[in-house]
């Protein structure tokens, strides 16, 4: 009786500034490395739900808006108290209803992927998370940092091979952060970026034409940060795993990139790392 009264007990509702003391230590509670400061950006620019037993966050969801057509669903966090009864299910029902009829992508782990399939979503590929001390690396040549008035080139980049606008995104991590960009003549063909992040740095996202560009714009930024701690999320198929560890970045886990409805436009082909939110938003 006493676990039905406490299941009951709990409701969602909008995810709200007062909530965020709550989600972090939420969040710290299951491992996450997210600061403050990491919750504050993502919840900028999200919508989202909070569980509540009482008035204690029980519970976090996040809908993250990609432009028109597409969303990153993320911060899907269930007190270790709260998990078997449902609630991740309610918390992420609830926030792809915020997202509408826009395309939802999330990346899962292997204990979540029984629920978002039921959902609806459909895994697309693996993502491999890099981290640890960044030992000596060596520059690219054809790499080099952009200053601000590169970011309209850099959105049309992103753009053209994300499928989705992610134009609000890549202001605020020009704001947290920088961007590095590889140029064929005056054109930017390729850009990565780094902001702060948890107990060290994190690289992303990536967008290249191929792995060579990817792996250049990883070696530019990684070369400025020996003796840090630096997290790098990749695609699997990109191959770049062992080159990762040589630089001082061992693997330390998988999670499953996952795709809900149709996006607005064809995604082309480019090498990419979405590293937002703890997941890949994170």
């Amino acid at each position: 009786m006493d676990e039905l009264m406490q299941t009951e007990s709990v409701v969602l509702a909008p995810f709200e500034a007062h909530h965020l003391v709550d989600a972090v230590a939420l969040s710290r509670a299951a491992g996450w490395a997210h600061r403050r400061e990491d919750w504050e950006m993502i919840w900028s620019l999200s919508q989202g739900r909070v569980a509540l037993a009482g008035d204690r966050v029980v519970g976090t969801a996040l809908m993250t808006p990609l432009g028109d057509t597409c969303s990153a669903i993320n911060m899907i966090i269930v007190d270790e108290s709260q998990r078997g009864r449902g609630l991740g299910r309610k918390l992420t029902t609830a926030v792809l209803e915020l997202a509408g009829d826009r395309q939802c992508r999330l990346t899962a782990t292997n204990d979540g992927l029984p629920l978002y399939e039921k959902l609806g979503f459909v895994a697309t590929h693996q993502i491999v998370r890099h981290q640890g001390i960044v030992s000596r690396v060596n520059a690219s040549e054809n790499v080099e940092w952009v200053r601000p008035d590169a970011l309209p080139e850099i959105k049309a980049v992103d753009d053209a091979a994300f499928g989705a606008s992610r134009g609000t995104l890549i202001d605020v991590l020009a704001k947290e952060g920088r961007f590095a960009a590889i140029r064929n003549g005056d054109r930017i063909v390729a850009f990565a970026s780094t902001r702060l992040f948890g107990k060290g740095e994190v690289v992303g996202p990536v967008v290249a034409e191929n792995v060579e560009q990817a792996r250049d714009l990883l070696a530019f930024i990684l070369s400025g940060k020996e003796g840090h701690f630096v997290r790098i999320d990749i695609p699997e198929q990109t191959g770049l795993s062992s080159q990762l560890e040589d630089w001082g970045m061992p693997q330390e886990g998988e999670v499953v990139a996952m795709v809900r409805g149709a996006a607005g436009r064809s995604q082309t082909p480019a090498v990419q790392t979405f590293c937002l939110a703890s997941q890949a938003i994170g």
